[in-house]
């Protein structure tokens, strides 16, 4: 039995200590939070012990949970890596590059399992996908939500599209060639609506838009590739194959469209996506690579990547607005002299 420890217990840390609970193969040991009223209402809902030392709830345990703000999670890291604990870190791994490479430096020394929190790797609606064959030349991506306080103390780069840049990431195996970037702070200082083009040295080009103060929600990739159209909603937890007709395409809807090298049949399948709890399946996961000393399946390099392509994307949105502002500056009129 695994003895399990989490830092941080605010509304994400919840749902982590939750799904916790679900699992059999791992006991709660208790909870660091130096939030006197979080920490009340979690020792009173779920009867979990609160440890007021960082370090002794480190000793006590085999795996360290962080669901801190992000800028508390290298800290942590730190201390339980060291002390040869697991982690899993919620997503971004960590605030700075900086601190990215010293956590995958700590990981390999230490000899111990990270885990990075990209949920979205573990979304019915995604891993309904696991035997399809993904190349795509073209991606489209749409992550879209309303204004929530909690989580602005990061810009919408590592808040949201840093879930898609992981799943970009995961799916196209070759290196970037470029990126060019555009974003707007329109109610924090960082940007909350941002649009990411970026391009492969194998030809694919993915186009991201992220925005957190829309007033609808949406968490959909469209991937397009020479053979095929594959839709996947995350919200909706919907998956949709849209390809020219296989022998073994036989249970799939099909019809057949004329065109200028002749007769064409198209068939269109719903994978089946099973219910499933995607925070529950990557604590489970994450469980399961240290029973069997398997790579998690976001280790510290997939979190690293995932955040330095993002660090890439906010120095270009920078950049680009200093660019803005400059030339705003230079074609100012000249103030006319008495």
């Amino acid at each position: 039995m695994l003895k399990v420890g989490v830092f941080g217990v605010g509304h994400l840390g919840k749902f982590h200590i939750n799904n916790w609970k679900e699992i059999p193969e791992v006991s709660l040991v208790g909870f660091f939070d130096p939030n006197n009223e979080n920490a009340k209402e979690v020792e009173k809902t779920y009867g979990l012990k609160r440890f007021k030392s960082e370090e002794a709830l480190i000793a006590n345990c085999d795996i360290i949970d962080i669901v801190t703000p992000t800028q508390h999670h290298f800290p942590v890291c730190e201390m339980a890596i060291k002390m040869g604990k697991h982690v899993f870190v919620e997503k971004p791994m960590a605030h700075t590059i900086e601190e990215g490479k010293a956590i995958v430096n700590m990981v390999k020394e230490a000899n111990v399992k990270l885990q990075v929190g990209h949920v979205e790797r573990f979304n019915p609606a995604y891993t309904a996908l696991k035997n399809a064959s993904l190349n795509p030349l073209f991606i489209e991506v749409h992550r879209l939500a309303q204004f929530n306080p909690r989580g602005t103390e990061v810009s919408v780069i590592f808040d949201l599209m840093i879930h898609d840049i992981d799943i970009i990431l995961s799916i196209v195996k070759s290196d970037i060639k470029n990126i060019s970037a555009s974003g707007v702070a329109v109610l924090t200082d960082t940007p909350d609506i941002a649009n990411v083009r970026i391009e492969f040295n194998n030809g694919c080009v993915a186009n991201l838009t992220s925005s957190r103060i829309s007033m609808k929600k949406m968490r959909k990739i469209r991937l397009f590739q020479k053979d095929a159209y594959i839709g996947i909603d995350f919200l909706e937890k919907n998956t949709e194959i849209i390809k020219l007709k296989q022998p073994e395409d036989t249970d799939a809807f099909s019809f057949d469209i004329e065109t200028a090298q002749g007769t064409k049949t198209i068939s269109i399948a719903n994978p089946v996506i099973e219910n499933g709890n995607a925070i529950k399946a990557e604590l489970s996961s994450f469980v399961q690579s240290i029973l069997h000393n398997e790579t998690p399946v976001v280790s510290e390099i997939d979190g690293f990547l995932a955040m330095e392509v993002a660090h890439q994307i906010l120095d270009k949105i920078g950049k680009a607005n200093s660019m803005i502002i400059q030339d705003a500056n230079d074609n100012e009129p000249m103030p006319l002299e008495d």
